[in-house]
């Protein structure tokens, strides 16, 4: 792995059954406190779904490895999907700019 995770990268995180899902991440941001974020969308799913589901996880780099975490506090919730939807908002904006 590259010592920066980037958007366009495709990472395996564990299932339920003990296997490996592809997973193709979409949007990395570090907040002020070096906390990492990551969001990512399964790059084995339907790319013609209208709307895909976004996972989101905080994680840290260790060496070669990546240890996600899930976000389980509200208000980190929160501040992850505003940065999500701003993310959206701007994509958008340059897309109607074009």
């Amino acid at each position: 792995m590259s010592d920066k995770l980037e958007a366009g990268e495709v990472i395996m995180i564990p299932d339920e059954e003990g296997g490996e899902e592809a997973f193709e991440v979409i949007m990395t941001f570090e907040v002020e406190d070096g906390r990492k974020y990551l969001l990512a969308v399964s790059a084995e799913g339907d790319s013609d779904e209208e709307e895909e589901e976004v996972y989101a996880f905080r994680y840290e780099e260790n060496g070669d490895d990546l240890d996600l975490f899930l976000i389980e506090d509200d208000a980190e919730w929160e501040m992850v999907e505003e940065m999500f939807n701003t993310m959206m908002e701007r994509e958008s904006g340059a897309e109607d700019s074009q």
